[in-house]
């Protein structure tokens, strides 16, 4: 099998990432990332057909509750505290111009 990852495809991908490498690092570069994609290509030779697709290893579901309140607050005692309020509402300093 032929190289995977060429030197061009890494400095290709340095350029991209504004990286800079030397030759040596570029050629080392190239060798253990052609390596690294043999390795993962090794996958395709398992056969997944009876497997099911997942999105997690484990069979884990959230455990969510509703959202009711558990008790009441009225309208008054909850801008009683805020440092200014206008239309029954909290007042913040504007940030968007």
């Amino acid at each position: 099998m032929s190289e995977m990852v060429t030197e061009k495809d890494v400095k290709y991908i340095a350029k991209l990432s504004k990286l800079s490498f030397g030759d040596d690092e570029i050629s080392r570069f190239a060798d253990e990332l052609s390596n690294i994609l043999k390795y993962i290509d090794k996958l395709n030779e398992l056969d997944t057909s009876d497997v099911a697709p997942t999105s997690h290893v484990l069979d884990i579901c959230n455990v969510t509750r509703e959202d009711i309140p558990e008790r009441k607050i009225s309208r008054e005692d909850a801008l009683k505290n805020a440092p200014e309020e206008g239309y029954n509402h909290f007042k913040v300093p504007r940030i968007i111009e």
